[in-house]
């Protein structure tokens, strides 16, 4: 580990200096890499796979680990997006002259060497990479041991389009051994990593901020809300709310919590609920909504009372907690009691509740009329994503290029001095 840091220190200063055009060119041979390379990357993510079945890995966990042609073209498409996009470092804002004479701005410049730390998922190898390389930094990469085939086949690819590109390779490093104590190794160098950013379960990332010795960007769950105000359009909040939770269940922004004003829930539930039944969806309700889905016939497998704890949970599976609200002010203080400050969305017709909703609720994400899936930053035009971050410090939502630099202040004068 002591290595690996010494050399992505070495290499954090060669690409921070590295012209935009070099970058761009390492992304974009590195989107080519891997649309050519699908074949053998699919079939080093099967050797994860097959080994992960083996040792009875959840469900949840096995969905994120799968590297899929569409899995890979999407990454490969954050890299091209990536590449098509202004290079932010070194640039200059908010210059002003002072009564001195001399001119005070901000540049926007690279953190140095981050420290990913993630589990299952390999595209985040690439995620990750490739905002290391737009942003110029470096970046030692920790995947789970249950990905290592995977996230070795992809950050060969990685290395051998840096070097194509004329840039150190060493810019991004990946952890070769599985053994934990690697990373508390990691996570305690200071000389070497500038921030450590944490993307996995709940239990790995708090024993994270509570172990490391430098900076964390973090969020710790998803407990996303949807609520569906009054008035609103129906048809649209059915098609939402259903992407919201079902489009994919083991994401962090996949919806867990659904609030419908009182006003409109009988005939908003009724139909809702026949909808998750279909699809298998456990529903975990309030007294007035289960009561509402119960008349409607739904079976006791469907329809449970819900727990204190429900409204707390991000179940990343066919779960989700359901209440019925007075309206905008007890929706809007259910949610920033009980959210993990993530994402949190409200499908309404009206404008000030739609508002009163952006200004009021206290997450990374707030959305209007669209579902909680979109927080992410592929999806939100940043090329790719580092993570996820529910701080209210340096990055918060979706980190992408600006989350991985800083500023510092520069001063422009012509020879004044301070009397």
């Amino acid at each position: 580990m002591e290595l690996l840091g010494s050399r992505a220190k070495a290499a954090s200063t060669e690409i921070a200096r590295a012209p935009a055009a070099a970058k761009n060119k390492a992304l974009l041979n590195l989107a080519k890499s891997l649309r050519k390379n699908t074949a053998a990357l699919e079939a080093a993510n099967q050797r994860d796979l097959e080994r992960a079945k083996t040792a009875g890995l959840a469900g949840p966990l096995l969905d994120r680990l799968k590297l899929t042609p569409k899995i890979i073209d999407t990454v490969a498409q954050g890299c091209e997006q990536l590449a098509a996009m202004a290079d932010v470092i070194g640039d200059i804002i908010g210059m002003k002259e002072q009564p001195s004479g001399i001119r005070v701005g901000q540049m926007r410049v690279p953190i140095g060497v981050f420290g990913m730390i993630y589990e299952s998922r390999p595209n985040v190898t690439i995620e990750a990479a490739s905002l290391a390389i737009k942003s110029g930094n470096a970046c030692i990469l920790r995947g789970g041991s249950e990905a290592i085939e995977s996230n070795k086949a992809l950050a060969a690819l990685v290395q051998q389009a840096l070097a194509d590109a004329d840039l150190p390779p060493d810019a991004v490093l990946l952890v070769p051994t599985t053994d934990r104590e690697a990373v508390g190794q990691l996570i305690a160098m200071p000389q070497y990593v500038d921030v450590i950013i944490p993307r996995g379960g709940k239990g790995l990332i708090e024993r994270i901020s509570r172990d490391a010795k430098v900076p964390v960007i973090k969020h710790l769950d998803g407990n996303c809300h949807v609520y569906v105000d009054d008035p609103c359009d129906m048809e649209m909040a059915f098609k939402v709310v259903e992407n919201a939770k079902t489009q994919k269940y083991s994401p962090c922004n996949a919806a867990e919590s659904l609030l419908v004003a009182r006003s409109i829930a009988t005939g908003f539930l009724i139909h809702m609920g026949a909808i998750f039944a279909a699809k298998g969806v456990e529903m975990r309700c309030d007294e007035e909504s289960a009561k509402i889905l119960r008349s409607d016939g739904l079976p006791d497998a469907c329809v449970k009372d819900a727990t204190e704890q429900d409204w707390y949970e991000e179940y990343l599976a066919p779960i989700i907690s359901i209440k019925v609200v007075d309206g905008i002010d007890e929706a809007i203080a259910h949610i920033n009691h009980y959210s993990s400050h993530h994402t949190d969305a409200i499908l309404t017709r009206d404008h000030m509740h739609a508002q009163r909703f952006l200004r009021e609720v206290d997450s990374a994400s707030v959305m209007v009329n669209a579902s909680t899936r979109f927080a992410d930053g592929f999806e939100f035009g940043l090329g790719a994503e580092i993570g996820i971050s529910t701080d209210k410090f340096h990055a918060r939502g979706p980190v992408g290029i600006e989350g991985l630099t800083s500023l510092k202040y520069v001063v422009l004068g012509q020879g004044e001095v301070r009397s």
